[in-house]
């Protein structure tokens, strides 16, 4: 009788032994797995910025977007800053940051936002996950097949002084730009459109943008 329960209890334990092993292989590939998956995961970081004004570009930025970062960046730094040349590279770089689909991680990943004037900027990010961005396919791990818009220049026509209003406040130095889109590829995004910008301390902010350039 003792024997058998012996019998009985070797096999318990060489089955718990199997179980045991199970578990470590499962456990085992499970973690290569989530390390590879993390491994091939885009992060994007920030690779430059311009001191005093919270602007700053990201790794991912085109080189066309590049550029221009590296022009404002020179106006900015120069002892007698020119405004109007300020103006017109937020008005280019907020377009193009914001309508260059291609280069974007995910619906999240609204572009233009650090040129809007800081109390529309919530409104703005959701305005955007909830129209133009809102079809955006994540591209977190590098494998998206979706075709998105891809901008090969940004026109700036001549600024003209408007009044803008805005809670409690009024900017009677305002600006008013339009803009033209080139493309790549036309898919059907917007091609043209006004932006209107207003001075926020010692930064020049987009305040708003309409679809239609005021010349249309």
């Amino acid at each position: 009788m003792k024997r058998r329960k012996r019998k009985l209890n070797v096999k318990r334990i060489v089955l718990l032994v199997l179980i045991i092993a199970i578990l470590v292989v499962v456990c085992f590939l499970a973690f290569n797995k989530s390390k590879e998956s993390s491994s091939n995961k885009k992060v994007v970081k920030n690779i430059d910025t311009i001191e005093g004004y919270d602007y700053t570009l990201k790794e991912n930025a085109t080189k066309y977007y590049k550029g221009l970062f590296k022009e404002l960046k020179t106006v900015l730094e120069a002892d007698n800053i020119n405004e109007e040349k300020y103006a017109k590279l937020v008005g280019q770089m907020f377009v193009y940051d914001f309508f260059n689909l291609d280069n974007k991680i995910s619906k999240n990943d609204v572009g233009g936002k650090q040129f809007v004037f800081k109390n529309y900027q919530n409104d703005f990010e959701k305005y955007a996950m909830d129209t133009m961005y809102k079809t955006v396919e994540s591209n977190v791990y590098n494998n998206r097949k979706q075709q998105l818009p891809s901008i090969t220049k940004v026109s700036i026509g001549d600024l003209e002084n408007t009044t803008f209003k805005y809670g409690n406040n009024t900017d009677d130095k305002a600006y008013e730009l339009n803009f033209e889109i080139e493309y790549k590829e036309d898919l059907g995004y917007q091609t043209s459109g006004t932006l209107k910008l207003i001075h926020n301390d010692k930064r020049i902010d987009v305040a708003s943008m309409s679809e239609k350039s005021t010349n249309d």
